[in-house]
């Protein structure tokens, strides 16, 4: 195993929940390396979790352990399973969709189910509200410290049986660019799509043209303007949009220096589409 252990929760850092994960890890290695993906994961939004692993893993060196715990059904029927994706990387997490968009985009080898009975931290059996701690990151650092294989965590399970989320897929037709406005480059506003840049490169768009930029909800049109394709947010002027590459070489929407999504109270996931296409050109 590669030694490391990256944790991804919705607990946020206002109590106890992670270091103690941190201390479990610890407790069955101290040979690991602990990291964060993130903890600000808004509560229970499987969504945002299944993102941040598809923006996250493959930067990782191969056979990093992550676990993720964004979990509304702890204690329930739902199952615990451990993934080894196509970039040789393992995730620990609830069967309940944070596996979409790496099964998605980039490949899952193998999935197995975890017994939530026999594998989990010794003496915690009465609690069943806390499986971060006694399942999840407990294993975790048991396949990270290779105190256990993959093939010893648990059977193998049918890849069409774990839970997925509805994605949209991104598309082109009659040089109009379409896709869903799937997360926000939180700290600054900006909306991430799922239209790849390789499309831009098809409709031979380059830097410095105008394109126009549709947003919908639901179906239902709640923006349009004309903004500049740039190649960083200095090409335009401070409160200027911009529609630029973002780290995943995919297209995002933004404003210099604000926030796009607050400015025009602009949400993410699948009820939120773009288009995007050449702008005409205007004669004056």
């Amino acid at each position: 195993m590669g030694n490391y252990l990256v944790l991804q929760t919705d607990f946020g850092l206002g109590d106890g929940a992670v270091s103690a994960m941190y201390g479990v890890a610890h407790m069955v290695s101290n040979e690991i390396i602990v990291g964060d993906l993130t903890h600000e994961i808004p509560p229970y939004d499987i969504w945002a979790a299944s993102y941040r692993l598809y923006q996250t893993v493959k930067y990782w060196p191969k056979e990093t352990v992550f676990v993720s715990v964004v979990d509304p059904g702890v204690g329930s029927a739902r199952r615990s399973i451990v993934a080894k994706t196509s970039s040789g990387h393992y995730i620990i997490t609830p069967d309940n969709g944070s596996l979409t968009h790496i099964l998605h985009y980039q490949g899952i080898e193998e999935i197995r189910s975890i017994d939530e009975v026999t594998s989990r931290l010794p003496h915690s059996e009465e609690s069943h509200t806390f499986h971060g701690r006694d399942i999840y990151a407990y294993n975790g650092a048991r396949l990270a410290s290779s105190e256990i294989s993959f093939e010893e965590l648990g059977s193998i399970v049918a890849m069409d049986s774990i839970q997925t989320l509805p994605l949209i897929e991104a598309k082109q037709e009659g040089h109009i660019l379409e896709g869903s406005i799937d997360v926000l480059d939180i700290r600054f506003g900006s909306l991430w799509t799922n239209i790849p840049f390789a499309f831009m490169k098809e409709e031979k768009i380059v830097p410095n043209d105008q394109l126009q930029v549709t947003i919908y909800h639901q179906g239902k049109k709640v923006y349009q303007n004309i903004m500049k394709f740039a190649k960083s947010f200095a090409d335009v002027n401070i409160g200027e949009p911009l529609v630029y590459v973002n780290s995943l070489v995919n297209i995002g929407v933004a404003v210099n220096q604000d926030s796009f999504s607050k400015l025009y109270h602009i949400g993410t996931g699948t009820d939120w589409t773009i288009q995007l296409r050449k702008a005409p050109k205007i004669i004056f």
